[in-house]
């Protein structure tokens, strides 16, 4: 990362977005210190006043103090009046996307390397979960899939700092469950790294099963092998088959858009049947297969692995990721290009692949 001083005020010189927070306004009965930009200048300031800011190592401070900066930067395009009251629905979301995009676009000077990036991504994600878990259902489950991307211990602090940079009387209760959040974090063993499942079967059985305990000893099962790519496109995943696919066969939807003769704007979903066709043929058969296509929306991907796993498969996801210049260079070189205003709406819906969505997930972004 690059080196920077750790003041809101530097952070809005190098990132003019933040600015654009000002008026950003907010529900007074939980923020009545003012608009977002106001609030998010005092979670920076009780971030590096925290008793445990000191210990954290110069890395560490950077991301969380960008993370916490950029914690809110969703509300931009999120906030509405609705019966009188400020609300920001899924601005936690669409934050980490608006991050991820312009961390991803503008990687010089973000300075971030792809884990990092990520890691500040998700600590945009999931800054509220340590007031909200105890109301969702099966809380651990959410603080296990939260530790298999990010470090509870700087979520804690970030959390803490978020109820602290504002002015409410819950105050004391949001407090209480963060620190709630903390000590039910380290009971689960994940509070400085992701928990240590079994194994691969049992991991990814926890996370797509209902009541399953997490230190279940699960036998694997799983015959055969099916790898999903995953990547904008010009990634490199065509690439990556030629080199690694071991002639296996490979399901692609471009190729099978180019059989039948459609075009890229039509059709998708007789493509996508097609496709369906043929993974299914090669399911019954226990026939180890690459799927071939962007899968860059989570949704997708799930169905695609539920698919997989229903038939006895280990399903593996290969995430490709190249430097945003060099994707432009190969679409400008490209004998089928693609419209930029569809390239750049494809990295705006960007969801990277959890390590929980499947049996195994690579990330192949050198």
């Amino acid at each position: 990362m690059n080196k920077q001083p750790l003041s809101f005020e530097a952070m809005t010189q190098r990132y003019p977005e933040l600015v654009l927070l000002k008026g950003v306004r907010q529900e007074k009965a939980y923020h009545g210190e003012g608009d977002v930009y106001c609030h998010t200048q005092m979670v920076c300031r009780m971030l590096t006043g925290l008793p445990e800011w000191s210990l954290l190592s110069g890395g560490e401070q950077e991301l969380l103090f960008l993370a916490a900066a950029f914690h809110d930067i969703g509300k931009k395009n999120c906030t509405r009046e609705e019966e009188g009251r400020i609300l920001s629905p899924r601005h936690t979301i669409v934050g980490e996307k608006m991050f991820r995009s312009l961390a991803y676009k503008e990687a010089e000077r973000f300075g971030l390397s792809f884990a990092e990036r990520e890691q500040a991504a998700g600590l945009v994600r999931c800054h509220g979960l340590p007031i909200w878990f105890a109301e969702k259902q099966r809380p651990e489950v959410w603080l296990l899939k939260a530790a298999e991307s990010i470090s509870l211990r700087l979520l804690y602090l970030l959390a803490k700092a978020d109820v602290l940079g504002r002015i409410t009387d819950d105050g004391k209760e949001m407090a209480e469950r963060v620190e709630w959040f903390g000590e039910y974090a380290r009971e689960l063993g994940v509070w400085e790294a992701p928990y240590a499942f079994y194994n691969s079967h049992t991991k990814e059985r926890f996370f797509n099963s209902e009541n399953l305990w997490q230190g279940a000893q699960l036998y694997d099962d799983r015959t055969f092998d099916v790898f999903l790519m995953s990547g904008l496109p010009l990634s490199g995943k065509d690439s990556w088959i030629a080199e690694n696919g071991g002639g296996l066969p490979v399901i692609s939807l471009d190729g099978i858009r180019e059989e039948m003769g459609i075009s890229p704007a039509k059709g998708s979903g007789k493509v996508a049947l097609r496709a369906l066709e043929q993974a299914k043929e090669f399911l019954r058969r226990k026939q180890p297969f690459i799927w071939n296509a962007t899968n860059i929306i989570r949704e997708t991907r799930r169905k695609l692995t539920a698919l997989c796993t229903g038939y006895g498969a280990r399903v593996h996801i290969l995430y490709l990721e190249v430097p945003y210049r060099e994707l432009l260079e190969r679409n400008r070189t490209r004998q089928r290009h693609i419209p930029e205003n569809v390239l750049e709406e494809m990295i705006r819906k960007l969801e990277i692949p959890g390590p929980w969505e499947a049996w195994e997930v690579q990330y192949l972004t050198d």
